[in-house]
């Protein structure tokens, strides 16, 4: 994966993220189908992340992508492209934003400048995983504490 900050103040941000997540102590990975997942779940409510992810995703993504991911007149469904999509090339499209050769004028804006889609990107991925692979429902996820 290639991801392009577009400035010093990112590019440092990014490092100092990047380097920060991988020096904390792993979380227990969930797992579906024997395959580790970016999410938690528990009697139906998930934790901390997929529900900052969900809020981060209204803010953002919403307004073109549709609710709960499902797909809106401007962009697709992304329940079902992340069937297809890795999370490097989810977040690296995410960051870097790219242009559609399947549709014309179909053009996904870079957020790598938004604060609050960079530092919650994890999170964001985290929720519409979670909705692609049918382990939550539409609507506002409950959570669960600690």
């Amino acid at each position: 994966m290639t991801t392009r900050f577009p400035n010093r103040t990112f590019a440092l941000l990014g490092a100092l993220f990047l380097g920060a997540a991988a020096s904390l102590p792993a979380a227990a990975p969930a797992f579906a189908e024997g395959v580790a997942v970016p999410y938690t779940i528990k009697d139906g409510k998930g934790d901390i992340h997929l529900y900052n992810g969900y809020r981060r995703y209204g803010d953002a993504c919403l307004r073109c992508h549709g609710p709960d991911g499902s797909g809106g007149s401007y962009a697709p469904d992304l329940t079902e492209s992340l069937h297809r999509l890795s999370e490097d090339v989810f977040k690296d499209t995410v960051i870097n934003g790219r242009i559609s050769t399947a549709k014309a004028n179909s053009v996904m804006p870079p957020f790598g400048e938004s604060q609050d889609v960079v530092l919650y990107l994890d999170d964001i991925y985290a929720y519409l995983k979670a909705r692609s692979d049918g382990a939550l429902g539409r609507g506002k996820p409950e959570r669960f504490d600690k």
